[in-house]
């Protein structure tokens, strides 16, 4: 019996040894695998470091940098007049042809005067006989008068003669007022330009009948100087009056897809009520338009400058990375490596960014490649040909 007690007891102490064996071994390969991983994981970081990775890079540069604000507008004729005939009659001549450029006073069209002229032709006969008549009554009354001071005839007959002179004076009066207006309507038979513009389609050809501000002949519009209307949020509203106080706003006009320069103007009109449906304020800019290019109905892409702020630091936009910590670029240093900079963007305008702090002008940042890149990874700089160079 103390045999096989004793045998049972080496069986017991040989199993918690082999337990705390294995235990072992598990530990050991857990340890072994994190090393080996850390190992590893320093490895690629040191590897990414020391490999050279070849990027593309700009310098920061101090430069006046205007505060804008952008929106979508329209081009406006700044004076817009649609051309009708005052009398009826025959459309005798058209003086231009659509689309020509006509200035103030231009004659437009002509209208067949025959009847106005043979209207005032009896308008001035009419003056001629009653003038006549007139002065034979004045002449009747003066006897009258005379004859009645002596007695000779009733005091009804000298005012039946007074009486028949005022009413002739008055007939000349209405003569005379009959003629102007037989000239004025005369007058109306040619058309004249009352601004200077550009002609636009011919509603109504030679030869037919038109009647008295019923037809259209043809609308003018002004394009030099031109307008363009466009809407702002209304929280620019105080941005905008502010700066307005000091001086008249430039407005930029682009027309899309055009490849020009913007057209120049300034700010003219701030509507006197926001729009409660879109919570914008309508704005007007004027520009002088010398060659052209704006063309009332068309869409522009408009710039309303506020302000410039000088000497601003400011960097391709590409170069600014999104990271967990905020915004970043890389810079690179003299001995060629790279640094991470965190960043502050006051805006974005086009390809550029404005940096309110952590650039300096001059430094180098890195612009394309910087997916390859850790801190103090060995860059070489690609020139525009693609060429490596060794110095930032």
């Amino acid at each position: 019996m103390q045999s096989r007690s004793g045998h049972f007891i080496y069986i017991n102490n040989l199993r918690k040894h082999h337990s705390a064996f294995l235990l072992l071994i598990a530990c050991f390969g857990v340890l072994s695998v994190l090393f080996f991983t850390g190992c590893s994981s320093k490895t690629k970081d040191e590897t990414n470091r020391q490999r050279i990775v070849a990027v593309t890079v700009a310098k920061a540069v101090s430069k006046d940098v205007p505060v804008t604000i952008n929106a979508i507008g329209t081009v406006e004729t700044i004076s817009s007049v649609t051309i009708k005939t005052l009398v009826s009659g025959e459309l005798m001549t058209v003086h231009f042809k659509e689309g020509d450029d006509v200035k103030k006073g231009a004659l437009l069209f002509s209208i067949d005067p025959r009847p106005f002229k043979a209207a005032l032709n009896q308008a001035e006969a009419n003056l001629a006989k009653d003038k006549a008549q007139l002065q034979n009554s004045a002449t009747e009354e003066e006897r009258y008068k005379s004859l009645f001071e002596k007695g000779f005839i009733a005091r009804e007959n000298y005012d039946s003669s007074r009486t028949n002179r005022e009413m002739l004076e008055a007939s000349v009066q209405s003569d005379r007022a009959t003629i102007d207006n037989a000239k004025i309507l005369l007058g109306y038979c040619s058309i004249y330009s009352p601004i200077e513009g550009r002609t636009g389609n011919l509603d109504v050809k030679a030869g037919n009948i038109v009647k008295v501000n019923d037809t259209s002949l043809v609308t003018i519009n002004k394009i030099s100087p031109i307008l363009v209307t466009f809407s702002v949020p209304e929280q620019n509203l105080s941005a905008i009056k502010k700066n307005i106080s000091s001086g008249t706003l430039k407005v930029e006009a682009l027309i899309p897809n055009d490849g020009q320069t913007p057209e120049e103007g300034e700010l003219t009109f701030i509507d006197n009520a926001v729009d409660t449906a879109t919570g914008t304020i309508r704005l007007k800019g004027t520009f002088e338009n010398p060659a052209k290019s704006l063309w009332p109905g068309q869409f522009v892409n408009t710039t309303l400058v506020l302000s410039t702020e000088k000497n601003a630091i400011v960097i391709p936009s590409e170069s600014v990375q999104s990271g967990q910590k905020g915004e970043y670029v890389f810079v690179v240093k003299p001995d060629m490596t790279v640094d991470s900079r965190p960043v502050k963007v006051i805006r974005t305008t086009g390809n550029e960014s404005l940096i309110g702090n952590g650039i300096s002008a001059g430094e180098t940042v890195v612009t394309d490649g910087q997916l390859q890149l850790l801190p103090g990874t060995k860059v070489q700089i690609k020139s525009s040909s693609a060429t490596p160079q060794n110095q930032p």
